[in-house]
């Protein structure tokens, strides 16, 4: 694991439990629509409140494993691709809501982390 895979994990993960814990219920300017919390723009994106509750969750428990594997060696691969995945279906939703691209910069970003995290974490 190289320097530069170590610090991608640590944003991403840190990152990611810090929207999902510290940040579920705020509003920011990077919320897909006019939403104001995360079940907001769930809504905003036409998708149940329950799949609210599975992206979190899947995130939250990617989140603790990229700063685990910053100890555990070779457990990264797998919570890197799951974040990946999410981050394309983000990036999707924003389209489909018509955001401005603005909005698509934090998952893009954890989007190109999590692709250098695959491929320097060997």
């Amino acid at each position: 694991m190289t320097i530069i895979s170590q610090i991608a994990q640590l944003i991403v993960g840190l990152g990611l439990l810090n929207v999902w814990l510290l940040r579920f219920n705020k509003a920011t300017e990077y919320r897909g629509g006019t939403a104001k919390s995360m079940k907001e723009e769930f809504a905003a994106y036409g998708l149940p409140e329950w799949f609210c509750y599975v992206v979190g969750g899947l995130k939250v428990l990617s989140g603790l494993t990229l700063l685990i594997g910053l100890f555990v060696p070779g457990i990264s691969l797998y919570p890197a691709s799951v974040v990946s995945v999410l981050m394309l279906g983000a990036l999707a939703m924003h389209v489909k809501v018509h955001d401005p691209i603005k909005k698509s910069v934090p998952a893009a970003s954890i989007l190109a982390l999590c692709v250098l995290i695959l491929l320097t974490s060997q």
